[in-house]
């Protein structure tokens, strides 16, 4: 029942120089010290001589739960699906209903008497999540043959796992697992980022480290990688609620160069994006992808908008998570929001006579 839209300001950050090419990042959010920070991230990117991004899986998956029976009978079935012998067969069922769709793996877990099977599929430049339902559902039809008493309690059994912290998320990884890196100058890091290489490291150690661990964080080891992740949803379309497993990241830094020059990278298994469907068509949204250079689905190498996409998000990540971690080490966090998060009188005296 659409009534009408909200409001959210965007900005841009950057230019983010990833991979040997500039990008400007649209980010809606309503923090506008955020938008100051990661831009201040990319500019000490940028003069250090860029990032580089890899991406090292593709994969939307969904876990649905069955039930038999008797655990030998849900084994069985365990045993069936995990078999390379019967993969084939299984896969043709799954990819029958999509152009893009395809079976990659099946990763089964048995809980007593129930069984639940984690389809893990490609699914070119969408996100993914309708297109391996019907895919699983092809597979449940399938299976009914051969195994009659399987009892199908739910297409989705939270193994997948989907807008939930989920160590399997952080381990096996979803969407798109990233992992991206830059060095940075000592030259910048004092003059850009008003910190030290040592102090960094050490702070990156403290907090990101041992405090994540403290707090018996699951994949947050990173001081604020939710934040650019959910500004950069918002404005490109995609589902913000997945912005739980997309933000798992896990932040590095290490002293190069016998101290001279510092080396960090971010570590993210699961950011969940696409560039066509649900959010993605709206107006703005679809400008925002535009301006990225990955409106809608890459039609000589399906799935390549939707990839770089998430690479972009990594790179934007490394990005704010180098000048959060600055200003922190610089004592100057509460001095930047105040200057940057505080209203200014005059502006929202000008916003309500306009």
């Amino acid at each position: 029942m659409p009534i009408g839209y909200v409001q959210i300001p965007v900005g841009v950050a950057g230019p983010l120089l990833l991979d040997g090419k500039e990008y400007s990042v649209p980010m809606a959010t309503t923090e506008g010290c955020l938008v100051a920070s990661t831009n201040r991230g990319c500019k000490a990117i940028h003069l250090s001589g860029g990032a580089s991004s890899v991406l090292l899986r593709d994969a939307m998956t969904r876990a649905p739960v069955v039930r038999f029976g008797t655990a030998k009978r849900a084994a069985q079935l365990k045993l069936y699906l995990e078999d390379p012998a019967n993969f084939e067969v299984v896969s043709t069922a799954f990819n029958k209903s999509s152009r893009f769709g395809r079976l990659q793996n099946i990763k089964c877990a048995l809980a007593g008497k129930n069984l639940y099977m984690r389809f893990s599929c490609g699914t070119g430049d969408a996100m993914g999540m309708n297109m391996v339902s019907k895919g699983v559902q092809n597979v449940l039809d399938f299976l009914q043959s051969d195994f009659p008493d399987m009892d199908v309690l739910g297409i989705s059994g939270n193994y997948c796992s989907d807008k939930k912290p989920a160590a399997v998320n952080w381990i096996e990884g979803r969407g798109k697992s990233v992992v991206c890196e830059a060095i940075i100058k000592g030259d910048v890091v004092r003059k850009v980022l008003k910190t030290k290489v040592e102090t960094l490291v050490e702070l990156n150690m403290l907090k990101n480290l041992t405090g994540s661990a403290m707090a018996g964080a699951l994949g947050g080891f990173n001081a604020h990688a939710s934040n650019i992740v959910s500004a950069i949803f918002i404005a490109t379309g995609q589902d913000p609620a997945q912005n739980i497993e997309s933000s798992h990241c896990i932040t590095m830094m290490e002293p190069l160069n016998g101290g001279e020059d510092l080396h960090v990278s971010v570590t993210m298994p699961s950011i969940e994006v696409g560039t066509v469907g649900g959010g993605t068509q709206l107006a703005s949204q679809s400008a925002c992808l535009n301006l990225l250079g990955v409106k809608g689905a890459c039609r000589e190498t399906p799935g390549a908008n939707a990839r770089l996409l998430a690479t972009i998000v990594a790179g934007s990540v490394l990005a704010g998570e180098l000048s959060l971690m600055s200003a922190i080490a610089a004592g100057q966090l509460v001095q930047s929001h105040m200057q940057y998060n505080r209203a200014n009188k005059d502006n929202v005296a000008a916003k309500v006579s306009s």
